[in-house]
C-alpha cells in the first residue's frame, strides 16, 4: 500500500524552506510598510497640528487688527479735540466776562478765530477763497452771475460762504457769485 500522505520527491524540504522564504519576505516587506504607513500618518498628524497652530495664529492676528483698527476709530480726533480745547477754553473765558466793551470782544473773537483756524490747519484743513479767480466747478457752486464791468467772464466776483479742503479733498465747496459774459 503506498503512502497518500507522503510529498513526492521534488516537493521536498527545498519547498517548505522557500514558502517560508515567500512567507518571511511577505511579512518583512508588511512590517516595512507597516511602518511607513505609522511614519506617513505621524507626519500627517504633525502637518494637522501645524496647520491647526497656523490658522490659530491668523486667526488672532485678525482680532488682533480688528481691535486695533477699534481704537484707531475710536481715538482718532483725539489730537484734534486735544488742540481744540484751548479754543473753546478762550471762548468760555471770553463769555465769562461781565462787563466787556465791543472792542474787546471783537479781539478776543479775531483771536479765538485764529486759534481755531490755526488748529483746522494743523490737522490739514484749508480754506478756499477764490475772489478775483476764475470759476471753478470742481471748488465753487456758483449762487448767482453778476454783471460787473471790466472783470472777465466766470470770474468770481464775490464769495459768500468759503469753501475748505481737506487734504487735498473738498470737504465744503465755496458760494460764489461770478461775472457775467457781456451782451
Amino acid at each position: 500500500m503506498e503512502d497518500t500522505n507522503s510529498k513526492p520527491a521534488n516537493q521536498g524540504p527545498s519547498m517548505a524552506s522557500n514558502e517560508d522564504a515567500v512567507n518571511a519576505a511577505a511579512q518583512s516587506e508588511t512590517d516595512e510598510l507597516s511602518q511607513k504607513l505609522s511614519e506617513y500618518e505621524n507626519k500627517l498628524g504633525e502637518m494637522r497640528e501645524v496647520l491647526l497652530r497656523e490658522r490659530a495664529e491668523i486667526e488672532n492676528q485678525r482680532k488682533r487688527l480688528q481691535r486695533d483698527l477699534e481704537q484707531a476709530r475710536k481715538f482718532a480726533n483725539e489730537r484734534l479735540l486735544g488742540d481744540l480745547l484751548p479754543v473753546c477754553d478762550n471762548l468760555e473765558r471770553g463769555l465769562a466776562v461781565e462787563n466787556a466793551d465791543t472792542a474787546a470782544l471783537r479781539e478776543g473773537m479775531d483771536l479765538t478765530l485764529k486759534a481755531l483756524l490755526k488748529v483746522a490747519e494743523g490737522n490739514g484743513l484749508k480754506a478756499i477763497d477764490p475772489l478775483g479767480q476764475p470759476f471753478n466747478p470742481e471748488q465753487h457752486q456758483a449762487m448767482s452771475m453778476i454783471d460787473v464791468p471790466g472783470k472777465a467772464p466766470n470770474t468770481v466776483v464775490a464769495v459768500m460762504q468759503k469753501g475748505y479742503v481737506l487734504n487735498d479733498r473738498l470737504l465744503r465747496p465755496a458760494l460764489v457769485a461770478i461775472a457775467k459774459a457781456a451782451g
